[in-house]
């Protein structure tokens, strides 16, 4: 009887249920225009940590961390470049991160989930409108979100110039979280 009252107890201060990052099928995109041509280059290393019903959405949290190193343009001499300096600045901000504030409620399995955004050292707020699937034990996180290069030094000496890399990026979010 102990036994099962103790097992009890650890199984409440545990809790029952973890949520994991479904690496393999999330995706995180960010979509830049080069002389007007959409440029399309992946993050291929990061993680999210959601915890999130959408019966309470003002309860949740959300906290997504970047490798910024890991971003593919499908070149390595284009690679080699974003991480460096004038770009991403790899080496003395290894990562971005978005740390959410606020989740609210925008319609049948919309939501507006608002943080902050830090790149590069520059941290801004901004609302990301997502929508989420639900099957099972599974919630996909899909959402779109523009920012604006220049605000977080992105682009930098000659690339300030917006006449060839525009100032908008669109990040594009395909989170996939499993209950356990």
């Amino acid at each position: 009887m102990r036994f099962a009252a103790l097992a009890g107890a650890m199984l409440l201060v545990a809790g029952a249920v973890q949520a994991q990052l479904d690496a393999g099928q999330s995706t995180l995109v960010a979509i830049s225009r080069q002389m007007n041509v959409p440029v399309e280059g992946s993050f291929t290393k990061f993680d999210a940590h959601i915890d999130f019903d959408p019966a309470k959405p003002a309860a949740g949290t959300a906290r997504l961390t970047v490798d910024t190193a890991s971003y593919d343009l499908g070149d390595p001499t284009y690679n080699e470049s974003v991480r460096g300096p004038e770009w991403f600045d790899a080496k003395a901000y290894p990562q971005a991160t978005f740390v959410s504030t606020a989740i609210a409620s925008t319609g049948p399995n919309q939501y507006s989930v608002s943080g902050n955004l830090t790149i590069k050292g520059h941290t801004q707020s901004v609302a990301v409108p997502v929508v989420l699937t639900q099957q099972g034990a599974t919630q996909t996180f899909d959402g779109t979100l523009p920012i604006h290069r220049l605000a977080f030094g992105i682009g930098t000496g000659e690339w300030k110039d917006t006449s060839t890399v525009a100032d908008e990026v669109l990040i594009k979010l395909h989170i996939v979280i499993v209950r356990h």
